[in-house]
């Protein structure tokens, strides 16, 4: 009976210590995005987004969020209204020719480091579901290599929903007429913002942020992911 017991004991320890030896660990920012700290680029040029969905403004609406958060985390990114009136000249606007391209004349011409493509797959609404659905991939490239050193794609569910708060069948009537006004009416800047929100809270700090060179421990967040934004959120 003892040498059963015994057996089981020692049967636990080993699966005990084999659990704990493929339990995943947290992958620090650093082991996500190893070349962009090793090569610390400083100046960002921003394309204006490929735009792949059916929402034809969904474009634009890119494009005019991009620049602040890039900027807050210590980049100095080339102001989007300069950039676009250079691009035009030169038949460059159309940022799909370049995503898989040499990127040495964007160094040339403007002094960038990294240049970054959005990629917007799909945005689409339900005012049922008070929903609004973006799916984005964002890719910032070396000029120097020409490598991919960031890049994060996710489904965003930007919840536009409403509660008055009443209960009954009429509170819910109340909830379903207002959530879907709001999904309607929903400015949609406030939707590309929640997006480029979220995915650059990963982004490495840069050199003019306080948190450069002493964010490379910190977790970083799944470079494919899925995540619902309330519409009440504060940025």
């Amino acid at each position: 009976m003892k040498k059963s017991k015994l057996i089981l004991v020692a049967a636990i320890s080993v699966l005990t210590s084999c659990s704990s030896v493929i339990k995943p660990t947290q992958t620090t920012k650093y082991d996500s995005y190893k070349e962009m700290y090793d090569e610390k680029p400083l100046t960002v040029l921003i394309m204006p987004p490929i735009n792949r969905s059916t929402y034809v403004d969904a474009k634009e609406y890119f494009h005019t969020t991009l620049y602040i958060p890039i900027a807050n985390a210590g980049y100095y990114v080339i102001p989007p209204f300069l950039s676009m009136e250079i691009l035009k000249k030169e038949s460059a606007y159309d940022a799909e020719l370049f995503l898989y391209t040499p990127l040495k004349k964007f160094e040339e011409v403007f002094g960038a480091d990294m240049v970054l493509f959005t990629i917007i797959h799909s945005w689409d609404k339900s005012s049922l579901a008070a929903l609004v659905v973006v799916d984005v991939e964002y890719v910032f490239r070396s000029t120097k290599t020409n490598e991919i050193i960031f890049t994060r794609r996710g489904q965003i569910n930007y919840d536009a929903s409403v509660s008055t708060k009443e209960g009954g069948v009429l509170g819910f009537i109340a909830d379903m007429t207002l959530s879907a006004l709001n999904t309607a009416t929903i400015k949609y800047i406030k939707v590309a913002r929640s997006c480029n929100y979220y995915v650059f809270k990963d982004l490495p700090a840069g050199k003019y942020s306080p948190n450069h060179e002493i964010d490379r421990t910190l977790p970083s967040g799944l470079k494919e992911f899925n995540v619902t934004l309330n519409s009440k959120e504060e940025e």
